[in-house]
């Protein structure tokens, strides 16, 4: 009767996707016994023999893990829930699916698991014609089997139904006017436990009164199945706020509260450390304020605690010693769709898994393929000269602290941290951490100040645009204080993934670096556009009204809550990230943002900001560079050295240098996209000023001729040829994208080009296309993933070409 009695509290792993492995399930069996918490429930959804192959017995192996499993549970303290879910395909009236039902539970009986639970959830109410024949409705089907399965178990003290109408907002009509939950509560057994979510599926408060209604209508108190935590619905969020909304004196109405966590094991030390808390808080009979649950000081504990976990060298997986560990050792998260990685335009791509692979048994990944690794590790030795990062001199919008001043790439950009070598996480980078990815309802301090700088910046934005009116310099002053506000945030977030990319522990890379790869990608774009605005955005741009104007939510809510309505989380997707780039001129464009990390992550700390004049010389050496390697290195073939830079970048550099972008890292620039708003205005001003400074620069003959220049202005003429109307119509816009194939972290090169169309997008262009070989195919796939269609080939300026365009 006590244990009946007893409130359970813990765990359950029920989330959709890669479930956790058996050493991470010891260790999470750790952390529950030292934070008082009692319960596991075990029903990962993807777990085939848990839900798809529900029928089917557990092999030997797989028999020694699970009672291995059990008796690490219980050797803690804790009470082991083995949950079945045969809702999906089983027949209730089918004699032959209830003896398979009862033969799977009791051999997990016999392994000595003590609790149960029957899942219903996420199921069809449709029944098939035998079903419909035998019960009166789908309600009493689940209820007849439930109650037979609890009666061979031997009534068992802990046993929990999860039914089909699991929260408020799936019965039908109401919670109290439901005939399944009706049902439910009259014919079920009075001592099976009804599991119950809240209102919502993922319940952003429970309320004592929610909680009574239900309570009345299932006759007796339900078990909360917690998803506050839980993320298995959006791929590019993550949870580590605390245990919060719900009140420890909810206890009276419950008979227990289990949390279904993130997917990723490393994100739950926090959920699960001030879930702790409050279950304490709840237990003490005190009523003085040191007692009182409160979740912000919860938070701070937890934050103390994990800062330890965090810079232990912890291997991914939590795996142990042994090499071969393949079976326990978590890969990638099934919850997402099937996505490959993003080619380099200039380097071939291999297929990638939806999330970074790392070797288990080696305290750091590799940087990049054999041939990129082998140049990395040449620059190791700057790298660790200078493992603490440098303070960050913040400057005005449109400037990047220490920009190198046309120095080659091995001259290190001053100024500028160094993101190498095993550094630990500080307490101010673990805050920002878990500011940025909060609470499915709620953000945290940090996600509020960008959300809203750049909700503010982007609203004012005229107060500094090109063409703008006189604006009182103390408004100028108070747009650029916010951007610099804003710009060093951003700043922070491109650390904080440096950090924990360089950090010791790879347990906690392996789990967390598709999220701060996701923000700190996101984050250059909005510090890129936010840069780009000030003195080059048009305000009299009947486009620019259209998204500058745009529905946008910002602050502790989301934009569930300024709509007026209690949505579910997954309505608005990808938390923090996909906010910010909503407030994006091409906020809509998902598939510019939404792609898998980098197969080998790195800690290079990676900047992209609008085109000064200074960075001339050292992108004139970029694509001089470019060129010899297509060439064979054969130097002598290019007499003058601005050649290659005049040809392939002075226009856009001379008469548009607004809509060009750098990429740089620690050791310089490393890529840039250059673009032109108004490709036929752009051609009459470079016949009007360019082509005559270039048959200066370059006369035909004569003392000041050089070798092998002589057709350089017949090839610069026939660049500057005519595009068909039919294309300009629709695509006024075009753009060229230039890296260094040793470019570490592949992926940089989309966030600079999605810099480039935030910026045509600002000031009114519709469509951008891009001209590219047909013998470049990584150039053609790496376009065509990001939205571009092929629209003419080789039809332009009657040269063999592809050209692409894209709709902005």
């Amino acid at each position: 009767m006590e244990e009946k009695k007893q409130f359970l509290c813990g765990v359950v792993e029920g989330f959709y996707g890669r479930p956790w492995s058996m050493d991470q399930r010891k260790v999470l069996f750790q952390w529950m016994q030292s934070w008082g918490l009692n319960t596991y429930l075990y029903g990962p959804k993807d777990d085939l023999k848990h839900r798809l192959l529900w029928r089917e017995v557990y092999s030997p192996e797989e028999e020694a893990q699970l009672r291995t499993l059990i008796v690490e549970a219980q050797s803690r303290g804790l009470k082991f829930v083995y949950a079945l879910s045969p809702g999906q395909d089983i027949v209730f009236s089918s004699a032959c699916d209830l003896t398979l039902l009862k033969r799977k539970l009791r051999q997990v009986s016999d392994l000595g698991c003590q609790a149960f639970a029957i899942l219903f959830d996420d199921i069809d109410h449709s029944m098939c014609q035998a079903d419909s024949e035998a019960f009166s409705s789908f309600a009493h089907a689940q209820v007849n089997v439930t109650n037979e399965i609890y009666r061979f178990l031997g009534e068992p003290p802990v046993f929990l139904f999860c039914p089909t109408e699991y929260c408020g907002s799936l019965c039908s009509p109401s919670v109290s006017k439901s005939p399944y939950l009706q049902t439910v509560g009259e014919d079920l057994l009075p001592n099976i436990t009804v599991i119950w979510t809240g209102s919502k599926v993922i319940s952003r408060k429970l309320s004592v009164d929610c909680l009574a209604e239900v309570e009345s209508v299932l006759q007796r108190p339900p078990l909360i199945w917690d998803n506050l935590h839980a993320n298995d619905y959006d791929s590019r969020r993550l949870f580590l706020g605390p245990f919060k909304g719900r009140e420890p004196q909810l206890r009276s109405h419950l008979r227990g509260l289990l949390l279904n966590p993130n997917c990723e094991f490393e994100a739950n030390y926090i959920p699960l450390h001030t879930l702790g808390s409050w279950y304490r808080a709840g237990k003490e009979e005190r009523k003085d304020e040191e007692c009182e649950y409160c979740p912000d000081r919860a938070l701070s504990a937890a934050l103390h605690d994990w800062m330890e976990e965090l810079n232990q060298p912890l291997q991914a997986g939590r795996q142990s010693t042994r090499a071969d560990q393949r079976s326990s050792a978590p890969t990638s998260r099934c919850k997402t769709p099937d996505r490959s990685d993003c080619p380099s335009t200039f380097r071939g791509s291999s297929a990638v898994a939806k999330l970074p692979v790392f070797p288990l048994n080696s305290s750091s990944p590799p940087l990049s393929p054999t041939k990129v690794k082998e140049e990395w590790e040449g620059r190791d030795g700057e790298n660790k000269r200078s493992n603490q990062p440098s303070q960050t001199n913040h400057q005005p919008p449109g400037s990047r602290p220490g920009a190198p001043s046309g120095g080659s790439r091995g001259q290190k950009a001053q100024g500028r941290g160094i993101c190498g070598g095993k550094g630990l996480l500080s307490e101010s980078q673990v805050r920002l951490l878990v500011g940025l990815h909060y609470l499915p309802h709620e953000h945290g301090p940090s996600a509020q100040k960008l959300l809203q700088d750049l909700t503010w910046l982007k609203s004012n934005c005229q107060l500094v645009s090109a063409n703008t009116k006189k604006t009182p310099p103390q408004k100028i002053d108070e747009w650029r204080g916010r951007a610099s506000r804003l710009l060093a945030l951003c700043e922070d977030i491109a650390q904080l993934h440096c950090s924990v990319v360089g950090g010791a522990n790879r347990a906690v890379l392996y789990d967390l670096y598709p999220y701060v790869w996701d923000l700190r990608n996101t984050a250059l774009v909005a510090k890129a556009f936010i840069c780009w605005l000030d003195g080059r955005v048009l305000s009299d741009s009947s486009t620019l009204g259209s998204w500058r104007n745009c529905f946008h939510w910002c602050g502790k809510t989301t934009g569930a809550d300024l709509l007026g309505v209690e949505s579910e989380p997954w309505v608005f997707k990808g938390g923090v990230s996909g906010e910010v780039q909503m407030l994006l001129p091409i906020g809509s464009s998902s598939e510019l943002f939404s792609h898998p990390p980098p197969l080998f992550p790195t800690s290079r700390l990676y900047n992209i900001r609008p085109y000064h004049s200074k960075d001339k010389l050292e992108l004139y050496r970029m694509v001089r560079q470019l060129h010899l390697r297509t060439q064979g290195g054969q130097e002598s073939s290019i007499a003058h050295p601005d050649v290659i830079g005049d040809r392939c970048l002075g226009p856009c550099l001379a008469l548009c240098p607004e809509y060009s972008f750098i990429l740089e890292d620690e050791l310089g620039v490393c890529g840039c996209v250059l673009g032109i708003l108004d490709v036929r205005s752009f051609a009459k001003r470079c016949q009007a000023t360019w082509m005559p400074a270039m048959r200066d620069k370059y006369p035909p003959k004569g003392g000041n001729a050089h070798p092998n220049t002589q057709d350089l202005i017949q090839l610069m003429e026939e660049d500057q040829g005519e595009y068909p109307d039919s294309l300009l119509y629709h695509f006024p816009s075009q753009l060229r994208l230039d890296a260094l194939p040793e470019l570490v972290d592949i992926s940089v090169s989309r966030t600079l080009l999605t810099a480039l169309l935030t910026a045509l997008k600002a000031n009114g262009s519709q469509g951008v296309f891009c001209e590219v070989q047909p013998t470049d195919r990584q150039r053609l796939e790496f376009l065509t993933k990001l939205g571009f269609l092929e629209i003419l080939r080789g039809e332009a300026r009657s040269r063999e070409g592809v050209v692409l365009g894209r709709l902005l």
